[in-house]
C-alpha cells in the first residue's frame, strides 16, 4: 500500500459528490455509480477537500476538537490514499 504524501491536499474528481454523516463522509460517484465511506467521525467535512489544507493542516485549524491521536490519523490518511487510488479523488 502506497503512503500518502505529505503535504497532500484533496479536491473531489469529476463526478463525486459527498455529503457528511454521522460516521464521517459518504461519497457518490456516478463512474460506477458507486458508494464509499470514510469513517472519519466529525474530524472531516466537506469543505476539507476544496484542496486548501493537508490533513495535519486541517486537524490543526480545528481548535475545538480534542487532539486527534497519530493512529487515528494514520486510519484516515489510509482511506484518503484508497479513496484516491479509486479515482473518487484527486491529490493536489
Amino acid at each position: 500500500m502506497e503512503h500518502i504524501t505529505t503535504g497532500a491536499k484533496y479536491v473531489l474528481a469529476p463526478g463525486t459528490q459527498v455529503r457528511e454523516e454521522d460516521f464521517g463522509l459518504l461519497f457518490y460517484t456516478r463512474h460506477g455509480p458507486r458508494l464509499f465511506f470514510l469513517s472519519s467521525g466529525d474530524i472531516l467535512e466537506t469543505r476539507f477537500f476544496q484542496g486548501k489544507l493537508t490533513l495535519e493542516q486541517w486537524i490543526k485549524q480545528q481548535t475545538e476538537r480534542p487532539s486527534t491521536t497519530k493512529a487515528r490519523m494514520s486510519e484516515i490518511n489510509k482511506t484518503l490514499v484508497e479513496l484516491r487510488e479509486k479515482g473518487v479523488i484527486l491529490e493536489q
